[in-house]
């Protein structure tokens, strides 16, 4: 039994929170051939319900709607907005289909249905459809199609009539796709018209500014395939060049890539990054792009983007967006089901540990819902209740399998197969989950379900002997359809150079990383930077997937019987209470210690609870310990409130007058900053003793101030009644984590301490390491420092107002008067609270000539502010065109921080 628990210290407002329960239920060890024979047989025949019924009621429609037994025209139903751009009046459901049917060993349906595509299908219609989707679906279906019918014609058997039919239609839409990528950067428009292309205003597009990164990202296997099978290099070209763009505009210190990007300016338009929706497949792509083509480049590029995913978005078993300036920052509390697919590609980098715990953690969630919801929160609840079908999680599964050969997964893909029929069968197909909750439908049935999810399943169940081909001799694209490793050796578009000269071999078969045998030993994972490794050499126990999975199975769904302990006489409570912890104290670690819970302190200041039971000194102690974790979920959870956005603390004496403003967290509790036109303005002291956790020693000199406190040693809400009682106004809290700082770290709000704290009605702020270092250092150099507590920043005609103000800021007044004659504005408007987030201090001119809807331009990024010169009266004058250049300088960079900083506020 292992149970882990994230928190901070002396809040428990936690981040993440993971109640790992037990291990108790186990399936079995085993399945027999018959089973699996069962099994995949049972997959055959779902496949022919949904295709023969796509083929009775719905072809030459693009897709099935199961419901209404009737196919889907765009045109002719209402609008689904974007997801009607895959739909193009070209029977996509076939053409996507087409590999499905030669890999499950239906050779004369597949020949029936390649001579219908033939005949039938046109693809000059005069129709906006999404390039990235016509790409996956169509010429990768038309590609996986032609490779099917040249492997089963040299086989002898089959299609001996062929003669490249199919990629003469695949050509056709390479062309039709290129007119998209004439843009200044290389990027494609994410919509083209089939007929008329992009310009003029027949082909109703051509107008859009923006893609998604996955969408440009996501075109190289089947461009470079295109062009490797036709001899025609352009497409390659292009595609190499959307990607090559893609890598220059990654953030240059996380190295990751925002959501969508500016296809004429190559901006950042969305800055959240992940492995979900619209980043995935472009991850997907470049280490594919790798194994297909041999291009050591794309490897590179993908080894580099992998370790600052795994730096910055891991948090295994969880997958969580942040954002690309501030990778520490969380972007989102909530993850897509589209992230699915990430285990497998774990798998064919060679990380399987974190695929095992991301896999187990979706398995558990399917289990609970019975399907992946399009979206879900980081304690496993509905947030977007939808479920089309997706095949991600399949995929995933079958790779799994593929490269351990537990059974374990057998039973994870029987329990995707059992959903699939008792939930969405239907009598005329399968049916999408409208809402996950209730089971309720949705008409519709994506070509993507027959083109992905039942490849995977039959792979899954398939013993060698069932397939007619190597499938190892091919990759899959996003779509699941199968390209040559061939192509390999076809003659390309050259790769542009590089700065950097790596060694890697090329990959001519997936065996490399598909073997399922284990080994004696165990590499080191810098083994596989620049290869795709043979997993029989990553694991000395066959167990050793059970042991990643054990501590996850019951995190989401807490189905599984403990059995009930009888306490001894007397010890009808734990030890210790969740609510009296103090990370700090060393009675209580030791209590922690006999329980079986240990406690690791982490570099973002969080504190990791982690119980494993066989650790306890007893029977009696592990359930003492599982009580004590159930407690402190309890209390994380009531003491979770809505995000509160950050506040003030605003150095207003001399000689900062209000220009340095420091980012602050707010408390969950006493006064709410929000509602006070004012704010609390005051002196600040230091408590003694500086932790708070006891009654004040130097009271007199804290009462009518506000107290600086450290943290840690006891809760946030005893710091604040002990500071109230010696009469303090406000308090502020520093943190004790040496380094951590608004910039990096994300919000922190200050929770109560599981107890009612109605009582407490005084302001409580927290500033970390850095912005309260300054705050110290001016009290060390200037003795008497006044600061503005509030919401937002205030600008100096209210700090002072009724007041005098000091003769720097009337020059300072009287100059940009001077300067901005025609700016006029509502002198008493706060900054907007976006400004807060700029750096750990900045001096900031808040001016009041200055529009207030506007940014605020800093006077300079100080550093070290206090050490600016006491008497700004004597600053020496500068020139003006070179201060405006520098500020101007300066600013590219702020304006991009701001603007993440305003989309992350946007989201909370």
């Amino acid at each position: 039994m292992w149970t882990v628990l994230w928190f901070r210290p002396a809040t428990m407002s936690t981040l993440l929170l993971l109640l790992l329960l037990s291990n108790l239920c186990r399936l079995g060890q085993s399945m027999s051939r018959e089973e699996k024979l069962k099994l995949r047989n049972q997959v055959v025949e779902m496949f022919d319900h949904a295709y023969s019924n796509y083929m009775d009621h719905a072809y030459p429609a693009d897709e099935l709607m199961p419901l209404t037994c009737r196919g889907r025209v765009r045109g002719l139903e209402p609008s689904r907005g974007d997801v009607d751009d895959a739909l193009g009046k070209f029977s996509l459901t076939l053409i996507d289909t087409l590999d499905t049917l030669v890999l499950l060993n239906k050779t004369t349906e597949f020949e029936e249905a390649v001579r219908r595509v033939l005949t039938d299908v046109r693809l000059d219609n005069d129709i906006v459809v999404s390039v990235f989707e016509t790409n996956i679906r169509v010429l990768g279906g038309l590609l996986g199609g032609h490779s099917m019918a040249v492997m089963l014609k040299d086989a002898g058997h089959h299609m001996q009539w062929y003669q490249d039919e199919l990629l003469h239609m695949a050509k056709d839409v390479g062309l039709r796709l290129l007119p998209a990528f004439n843009t200044s950067s290389g990027l494609p428009y994410p919509r083209v018209n089939l007929k008329h292309g992009i310009r003029g205003p027949e082909s109703r597009t051509g107008t859009e500014t923006d893609t998604c990164t996955a969408c440009a990202g996501t075109i190289i296997l089947e461009f470079a395939a295109l062009s490797r099978f036709t001899g025609d290099p352009v497409f390659e070209v292009h595609a190499r060049r959307a990607l090559d763009f893609l890598w220059e505009k990654r953030q240059r210190n996380s190295n990751l890539v925002g959501t969508t990007i500016n296809i004429h300016s190559g901006e950042w338009v969305r800055r959240d990054s992940g492995v979900g929706a619209g980043i995935d497949s472009y991850y997907e792509y470049l280490l594919k792009a790798y194994i297909l083509l041999g291009d050591d480049l794309f490897l590179q590029r993908f080894n580099i983007h992998y370790a600052s995913i795994m730096k910055y978005i891991s948090q295994p078993p969880l997958l969580l967006d942040v954002h690309i300036h501030k990778p520490l920052l969380p972007a989102r509390t909530w993850m897509d089901s589209l992230l699915a697919f990430f285990p497998g590609l774990q798998v064919l980098k060679g990380d399987i540990r974190p695929a095992i715990e991301t896999h187990e953690m979706l398995y558990q969630v399917t289990k609970k819902h019975n399907f992946l919801p399009e979206a879900f929160t980081t304690d496993f609840r509905v947030h977007w209740a939808q479920h089309p079908l997706r095949p991600e999680f399949a995929e995933s599964t079958y790779f799994l399998y593929k490269a351990t050969k537990d059974p374990y997964y057998l039973e994870v893909g029987r329990t995707v197969l059992d959903n699939l029929n008792r939930f969405a069968r239907v009598p005329c197909g399968f049916a999408a989950m409208k809402d996950v909750r209730t089971g309720s439908h949705e008409d519709r049935m994506d070509s993507f379900f027959l083109a992905e999810m039942f490849k995977y399943l039959f792979l899954l169940f398939a013993e060698e002997e069932d397939l007619t081909f190597n499938v190892e001799d091919y990759i899959f694209t996003t779509e699941a359809h199968l390209l040559p490793l061939s192509l390999s050796t076809a003659p390309h578009a050259p790769s542009p150079p590089t700065n950097t000269t790596v060694q890697a071999p090329s990959l001519p078969h997936l065996s490399a990383y598909v073997k399922s045998l284990w080994s004696e030993e165990e590499l080191d994972d810098s083994n596989f930077d620049w290869t795709c490794p043979n997993t029989r050499l990553l694991f000395p126990d066959p167990a050793f997937p059970r042991n990643l999975r054990d501590p996850i199975r019951s995190a989401v769904d807490k189905s599984c019987p403990r059995p009930a302990i009888h306490r001894e006489p007397g010890m009808g409570r734990p030890p210790l209470r969740a609510q009296d912890f103090m990370a700090n104290n060393p009675d209580h670690l030791e209590l922690l210690r006999r329980m079986g819970v240990s406690l690791i302190h982490l570099k973002d200041g969080r504190v990791q609870l982690v119980q494993h039971a066989t650790q306890a000194v007893s029977a009696v102690a592990a359930e003492d310990g599982m009580r004590f974790m159930q407690e402190m979920m309890e209390l994380s959870s009531q003491q979770q409130k809505e995000q509160l956005p950050p506040r003030a603390v605003q150095i207003v004496s001399h000689p900062f007058f209000g220009r340095v403003v420091l980012t602050s967290g707010p408390a969950q509790f006493g006064t709410d900053l929000s509602k006070s036109i004012t704010g609390v303005r005051g002196f600040v002291t230091v408590a003694e003793p500086y932790s708070g956790c006891a009654e004040l020693s130097n009271a007199a000199f804290v009462q009518g101030r506000i107290a600086l406190l450290q943290r840690g040693q006891c809760m946030f809400a005893e710091k604040a009644r002990h500071i109230m009682k010696a009469g303090a106004i406000g308090g502020i809290v520093i943190d004790d984590n040496e380094g951590s700082s608004s910039d990096t770290a994300p919000l922190f709000q200050m929770a109560g301490d599981g107890r009612n704290t109605d009582d407490v009605t005084l302001p409580l702020l927290f500033l970390f390491y850095k912005e309260g270092n300054i705050l110290l250092e001016a009290l060390k150099e200037y003795r008497e420092v006044e600061v503005l507590l509030s919401d937002k920043a205030r600008d100096r005609a209210s700090i002072f107002k009724g007041k005098p103000l000091p003769g720097i800021l009337l020059e300072s007044r009287r100059d940009v008067q001077e300067e901005e004659e025609d700016c006029s504005t509502d002198q008493t408007s706060p900054v907007p609270a976006a400004t807060l987030d700029q750096s750990h201090v900045r001096t900031v001119e808040l001016d009041e000539s200055a529009p207030h809807n506007e940014e605020v331009t800093p006077e300079e990024d100080v550093g070290p502010a206090i050490k600016r010169n006491p008497e700004p009266e004597e600053e020496p004058e500068v020139d003006k065109d070179s201060s405006r250049k520098s500020v101007e300088a300066m600013m590219a960079d702020w304006r991009e921080d701001l603007e993440a900083f305003q989309q992350m506020e946007d989201e909370l």
